[in-house]
């Protein structure tokens, strides 16, 4: 029977590259990251456009979770802002795998 528990991977989302103008103030390095399934950080004194993690956010979940090596999901990490100046481009990386309770989450 199972304890009701199961693994996730936290998450760093990362600026790679800016190859237009940077309109909202990022510049590459910047970072977030998504912890214990729905917690994001961002470094003191830093932001995160609003713009650039709506085009993320769809794709944590499925990164989070332990994936098929030929799925086309566990080879691409690039996700690219939708606003066309900036071209900015960012990479999702797996920064460690947790084991969560599912009575935990809702």
């Amino acid at each position: 029977m199972s304890d009701g528990r199961f693994e996730l991977a936290n998450l760093r989302v990362t600026v790679e590259a800016i190859e237009g103008r940077s309109v909202c103030g990022l510049a590459v390095g910047d970072w977030f990251e998504v912890t214990e399934s729905s917690r994001i950080s961002i470094p003191a004194g830093r932001h995160f456009c609003l713009y650039a993690l709506a085009a993320v956010i769809p794709l944590l979940p499925a990164k989070m979770r332990a994936l098929d090596p030929d799925d086309w999901m566990a080879r691409d990490s690039l996700v690219v802002c939708p606003d066309p100046d900036e071209r900015l481009t960012m990479r999702i990386s797996r920064t460690d795998v947790i084991s969560l309770r599912t009575d935990d989450l809702t």
